[in-house]
């Protein structure tokens, strides 16, 4: 059973505090599904969203992936990397 936790992102944007939080979280708690919710504050639009997401998953690194539903990005950690198929 994962578990989920809700984090909001707000005006301020991602800063590195914002992403050490998420990392720890994602340490102490292995099986976890990070539920990022993005404020009206921090966006203007739903591209906004998935330049956040971009940003979250690359300074995260290939153990993460992530899937956006409305204003929200739902972060999920792996055991091992995620290779990308380019080939689809």
């Amino acid at each position: 059973m994962t578990s989920q936790m809700e984090i909001q992102l707000g005006k301020k944007g991602l800063t590195n505090e914002f992403l050490e939080d998420i990392e720890k979280r994602a340490k102490k708690y292995p099986n976890i599904t990070i539920k990022i919710s993005v404020l009206k504050s921090a966006r203007e639009s739903k591209e906004d969203v998935k330049k956040y997401a971009e940003e979250i998953k690359s300074s995260l690194g290939d153990k993460f992936t992530f899937r956006i539903i409305g204003f929200s990005i739902f972060l999920k950690k792996w055991r091992k990397a995620r290779i990308q198929r380019e080939d689809l």
